[in-house]
């Protein structure tokens, strides 16, 4: 569906893209994960044929994607992460004209105005002007938007930054049943839960580098460990705590220590060490490693850092 070629994208000294390749099958809800300044935008807007590459190439269904083939563009749709809509107008007036901008009209255009402003409740609303709605309404009014012309290829990027939990929610549900029904989604987020929940395959990305690509049970096995062992930190597990570094790694993050024993660092010695420093075990919980652990192994830093 979608082929990125040894892309790289410069801005001045800045290398926002360096030497990405990527290919997204059809039918795949793909994630792009990484912290702010990571390259995701910029890949979304190559990947839209708003920006050209420096060097390599973008190709949509085997043909190059640039801003003068409006025919590849034509099969893809684009959730900015900026709600692109007019505020003055209405629900349904704001549909007519992205509409009209892909040559719909008539009772066609009227027929999927209707649908879409039903399939994210906002039937009722459809006469409203877009200044009146939440953050979450305008949300899910630009993504049905992106949709009227009935896109292969949905790239949506960041469509869910600053909303509510129920619109977020909303969003998740259409887009699941959507891709389901066969759309084709890249979905770019620093949201691991959102990774986690969407998406068949994640690509992680940092300093303009693809660094991991796999689902999530791929991922996890580029770890060193199997279990992580969280508990909180407080002055009765400080020094038991200390003690651990030599059996894997400890990170501290919001008041929780996280520790991830090496291979061969039986759980049996980790719990005696701990009933020895008189620390109750109800204060352990066995986790089974996240997608957040992922990515601290491989950049060595929190993701919305």
């Amino acid at each position: 569906m979608l082929t990125l070629r040894s892309v790289t994208k410069r801005y001045s000294t800045l290398t926002a893209l360096d030497g990405v390749s990527l290919d997204i099958a059809p039918g795949e809800f793909f994630g792009l994960l990484g912290p702010n300044g990571a390259g995701k935008s910029t890949l979304m807007s190559l990947a839209a044929g708003l920006r050209s590459p420096d060097s390599g190439e973008v190709l949509l269904a085997d043909g190059a994607l640039s801003k003068a083939n409006l025919t590849a563009r034509h099969t893809l749709g684009l959730v900015p992460q900026t709600i692109a809509l007019y505020t003055d107008l209405t629900a349904e007036q704001n549909l007519r004209i992205f509409g009209q901008l892909y040559g719909l009209g008539g009772r066609d255009l009227q027929t999927r105005i209707d649908e879409a402003l039903e399939s994210v409740q906002l039937a009722d609303r459809r006469h409203s002007v877009v200044q009146t709605f939440s953050g979450g309404m305008q949300r899910r009014l630009n993504l049905v938007a992106s949709l009227l012309h009935r896109p292969k290829l949905l790239l949506c990027d960041e469509p869910t930054v600053g909303i509510d939990p129920q619109s977020r929610n909303a969003i998740f549900d259409f887009l699941e049943k959507r891709n389901r029904e066969g759309l084709t989604i890249i979905y770019s987020t620093h949201y691991m839960e959102e990774a986690e929940r969407l998406c068949s395959r994640i690509g992680i990305i940092d300093h303009g580098k693809i660094l991991a690509l796999g689902s999530l049970d791929e991922l996890l096995t580029q770890l060193p460990f199997e279990d992580e062992i969280v508990f909180p930190e407080t002055p009765v597990t400080a020094t038991f705590s200390a003690q651990l570094s030599a059996h894997g790694q400890l990170d501290t993050v919001d008041g929780r220590h996280r520790f991830r024993p090496r291979p061969g660092y039986p759980l049996s010695v980790f719990f005696a060490t701990a009933e020895q420093s008189g620390i109750a075990t109800r204060l352990f919980e066995i986790q089974r490693p996240s997608l957040e652990a992922v990515f601290l192994h491989l950049t060595g830093r929190k993701l919305r850092d």
